[in-house]
């Protein structure tokens, strides 16, 4: 049966949507091409001074220069990261706006039952920046300083040991709780707004146990400290605290954690301005004078690609989307 449409007609139809499909890829190849022509924003959702501002500020310098244009760090704290990390998603996807967000980021998808953006299709990775093992401590005056024996006093003493945490949903919530589950101990969780407050309390004895990030608790550790560091809830040893074993040196499987930083951007910036940042993160954080920023904060340097952030983040999102589920976890 003869086609209902001439051949001059076929050819007009298809060169038309040719001409419409490179109409449509033209702004973002141009966009790419001129990237970047004004400031960048890396959007860190929590207060100055923390993990994820330190992780920010320590690409920021790096960036500017690498990309020839002014790179600012705009703090936009509250709401467990959702208020800095929906602002993010919601920008254009221009090249032009970015975030750094940490472990808490996977974990706000089982956490809550609705976020103001939709992780899987408005958000994509660009570099995972760094990862930094949590580290246990306890009072220097406490009666055990070591995991085993901390364990061992939570199992004789069923619900009055507690453990203090940044907020409920942290990562160092959810790592000791993972903790738990895999050592079968009961121990009360407190949570504080902010890890001084927790680290406070620690050193006063009003909690026996917290883990934190690496630079937390290294500061308030050492002779001259009211810190004991008892263990890495990591694959391998700190270089910054080379004494401290890690969980699983002691006989404790399966309960690391760690806390994380990583860039992120919106869904749709062009592969090219992708590609491009996450290359030079990796330069910034792999550079000798970044190594050695990272070494002294208990942090190793990574510089993962975009689909291998992706992949992380995922994985990341399975792990604690597991144990929030066998924890049974809800926020207040």
């Amino acid at each position: 049966m003869p086609s209902p449409f001439p051949r001059r007609n076929w050819l007009q139809l298809t060169l038309a949507s040719a001409a419409l499909l490179a109409a449509a890829a033209w702004p973002l190849a141009g966009q790419a091409q001129d990237w970047p022509a004004k400031p960048i924003r890396i959007i860190v959702p929590y207060a100055p001074g923390g993990f994820t501002d330190q992780m920010a500020r320590l690409i920021q310098p790096g960036l500017q220069q690498a990309l020839g244009t002014p790179v600012v760090v705009d703090n936009r704290p509250g709401g467990n990261s959702l208020i800095g990390v929906g602002e993010m998603a919601r920008a254009a996807p221009d090249g032009y706006t970015f975030a750094v967000v940490i472990a808490a980021y996977a974990a706000n998808t089982s956490l809550y039952d609705k976020l103001p953006y939709d992780p899987a299709n408005s958000i994509a990775g660009v570099s995972l920046l760094g990862i930094s093992p949590l580290v246990a401590g306890v009072g220097k005056n406490a009666p055990y300083q070591t995991l085993p024996a901390v364990l061992e006093y939570a199992k004789a003493h069923p619900g009055e040991l507690s453990y203090g945490s940044s907020g409920n949903g942290s990562s160092v919530h959810l790592t000791t709780e993972l903790l738990k589950l895999r050592t079968g101990v009961d121990m009360v969780h407190v949570p504080y707004k902010g890890a001084a407050l927790a680290l406070a309390d620690l050193m006063g004895g009003h909690i026996q146990l917290a883990l934190d990030a690496p630079t937390t608790l290294i500061e308030q550790s050492g002779p001259k400290g009211r810190v004991q560091l008892i263990g890495v809830a990591g694959p391998t040893r700190l270089p910054a605290i080379p004494d401290v074993p890690t969980f699983a040196e002691q006989g404790i499987e399966g309960a690391d954690g760690s806390t994380w930083a990583a860039l992120i951007a919106p869904k749709g910036v062009p592969p090219e301005i992708m590609n491009k940042v996450s290359q030079v993160a990796a330069e910034i954080v792999q550079s000798e004078a970044a190594q050695a920023t990272l070494q002294r904060m208990g942090t190793f340097p990574e510089g993962r690609n975009p689909a291998q952030t992706d992949a992380f983040i995922a994985d990341e999102t399975a792990k604690w989307a597991q144990v929030i589920q066998q924890a049974n976890i809800r926020l207040d």
